[in-house]
């Protein structure tokens, strides 16, 4: 059976108005990232962290799915079980479009994690004010559900999953930066990459080729943009019976 592998990044939800750590005027200038993204930051400043993510929050609660959050999230019910869509994303945008199976890779921002159990549970667009107590074992120690610099990123083990069990591989509002995308290209016959400017591979080994290079298709428009060219191709691959 034909299957999708769908990984998206930030550009998919940048057309909701959610900033991107990489844009010329993103959070990455006004903060520091070791300081609110990393273990070290964690240890450092616990509540300038909770701060910051609590920030993120109350921010998201006013966006809105834009075209391609819709448009995944209805091809995600017309070929069920056969859309694996893994996010880099910590927003909720793919389930207020109506997605039921997408898998975050970095964790869920709507969510708190518990330090003793590791149990998680959402708290929605509410600021952690550090009274809250673990709905699992009654521990206090809670912290933010976001995966940070300096430690393991669990889902990713689906990553590897999705490569070995699909058939065509899509990437959308990424730029390989934290996920190297051109090796997972490799591994697939078929592919298509989302973006709209063309990006060299952050490789000192290879830096004038282009991550283009290494997919089948290349549609360099915004992830709203996108979606007919995209759809077509999908249902052209999914239809195919060789």
């Amino acid at each position: 059976m034909k299957k999708v592998m769908i990984l998206s990044g930030a550009g998919l939800s940048a057309e909701s108005g959610i900033c991107t750590f990489r844009d010329h005027d993103g959070l990455w200038e006004n903060h520091d990232v070791m300081e609110v993204c990393s273990t070290q930051g964690w240890v450092k400043d616990r509540q300038k962290v909770s701060n910051f993510y609590n920030d993120r929050r109350r921010d998201l609660e006013f966006k809105e799915p834009n075209h391609a959050h819709k448009i995944l999230a209805g091809l995600e019910e017309a070929y069920r079980g056969r859309i694996i869509h893994l996010t880099q994303n910590i927003d909720n945008l793919m389930e207020k479009a109506g997605a039921k199976d997408v898998i975050h890779l970095h964790g869920t921002l709507t969510d708190l994690r518990c330090e003793a159990c590791t149990g998680t549970f959402p708290v929605g667009y509410a600021p952690q004010e550090g009274h809250e107590t673990c709905p699992h074992c009654g521990n206090k120690r809670l912290r933010h559900n976001v995966v940070m610099f300096g430690e393991a990123a669990p889902e990713y083990s689906q990553l590897h999953q999705a490569i070995r069990h699909c058939t065509l591989f899509i990437t959308i509002g990424t730029s390989g930066a934290v996920i190297d995308i051109v090796p997972i290209a490799k591994e697939f016959k078929h592919s298509i990459l989302i973006d709209p400017k063309r990006q060299k591979i952050a490789s000192i080994y290879d830096p004038k080729s282009y991550i283009d290079e290494y997919f089948e298709h290349f549609i360099q428009k915004k992830a709203g943009e996108s979606m007919d060219d995209m759809m077509a191709i999908i249902r052209e691959h999914m239809a195919d019976r060789f």
